[in-house]
């Protein structure tokens, strides 16, 4: 009898500790339930366009896979956390839910970047009748982690939905070296910080070298890269430390090139572009004290999305050809520092050779001249 006194205890003590926990953990809807349904391709429902005010069939389909591989599955983020106002499933119902849902707010979340929006030119269209939202940018289901993603990844995913730079950019020289290696907001969010990632291209694959391919190459983990690299300790890959990354690497058989690409960091500053900031000061950027060049790291991709940087020295950059990105006054070819200082060494050792020449020789000129 005391036992089954004791059981019922701890059994109603659980039942207690669940009752308390966050609804969304013990009686929330699961991502699951909602793919039941909307995993459907066919799924659609008949909606009004907000602009021209027209009937349209908008699709309720979400690619689980593409979801799965989202920055708000990274972190944990449920359908039900975005789309509150569901709080249970009705499956007696043809329809589980309301057939008309509360609009998703992402300020609810991200409200600095909220603030920055407010005072920008995207926000200023909604006055000339355009729904300017934040979807319209990013994504619905699908918001990809873009901390590690190349330019023209950033780009496609976002600003070139509207835009078509080529129409735009008649000043700018070299446009389309610009456009493949500088993202947008770089030069229109003049006060977002920005970064230049350095990446490893295999000449022989052709294809850039994941950060999990370099540490399988030299044979080391993700925790011991730098440890690895970085032989004085100072958290940052110096110029020497670097000349021997690309030794082992060669020792190894593998003859990569450098591909920099300068971008903003993640930042809601980013969301902040205004009308006629943009930057067209070519030496804000072209410049060898160029502030734009203060962060330089080796990025190793996880196959996850994520990222580890590795801080490199900036100095790295004056010595070795970075490919598609030359940088006036900034990047230097090291292959032609070594040949100039030859130059100059052997122009040093001619003249020094022929005055010791004159100097041991001198004896013999001047008896020669008595005679």
């Amino acid at each position: 009898m005391n036992i089954l006194t004791g059981f019922n205890l701890r059994y109603g003590l659980a039942i207690l500790v669940l009752c308390s926990l966050s609804p969304s953990w013990a009686w929330g809807v699961e991502n699951a339930e909602c793919l039941e349904c909307h995993s459907d391709e066919s799924l659609t429902k008949e909606s009004t366009d907000n602009i021209l005010n027209t009937e349209i069939t908008e699709s309720l389909y979400v690619d689980e896979e593409s979801f799965n591989h989202s920055i708000h599955n990274d972190n944990g983020i449920a359908c039900v956390d975005c789309h509150a106002d569901i709080e249970e499933l009705n499956w007696d119902e043809e329809l589980p839910h309301a057939a008309t849902l509360e609009s998703v707010c992402c300020c609810s979340c991200h409200e600095e970047s909220a603030e920055e929006f407010k005072d920008s030119v995207h926000m200023e269209i909604r006055k000339k009748g355009v729904t300017m939202t934040c979807y319209a940018c990013h994504g619905y289901h699908d918001v990809k982690p873009m901390e590690a993603a190349l330019v023209s990844e950033r780009a496609n995913s976002v600003c070139l939905k509207c835009h078509n730079p080529a129409h735009t950019h008649d000043w700018l020289p070299a446009a389309d070296s610009h456009f493949a290696f500088v993202e947008c907001v770089v030069c229109h969010a003049p006060e977002v910080p920005r970064t230049i990632n350095l990446r490893f291209y295999d000449l022989v694959t052709n294809q850039f070298l994941s950060g999990d391919q370099l540490l399988d190459t030299l044979g080391i983990e993700y925790d011991a890269f730098m440890t690895t690299v970085d032989t004085n300790g100072n958290q940052q890959i110096d110029t020497d430390e670097f000349d021997d990354l690309i030794l082992m690497l060669k020792q190894k058989d593998v003859h990569a090139a450098l591909r920099a690409e300068l971008v903003a960091e993640i930042n809601p500053l980013a969301h902040n572009i205004r009308s006629g900031s943009a930057q067209k000061d070519c030496g804000n950027c072209h410049a060898a004290d160029s502030p734009y060049f203060n962060t330089v790291s080796i990025l190793l991709t996880n196959a996850d999305g994520s990222i580890e940087r590795c801080t490199i020295d900036r100095s790295v950059l004056q010595s070795y050809y970075v490919n598609h990105f030359y940088l006036l006054g900034g990047t230097r070819v090291k292959l032609l520092d070594k040949i100039g200082l030859l130059i100059l060494a052997g122009g040093a050792c001619g003249a020094g050779l022929h005055l010791l020449g004159r100097i041991l020789t001198s004896p013999i000129r001047r008896k020669k001249s008595k005679k």
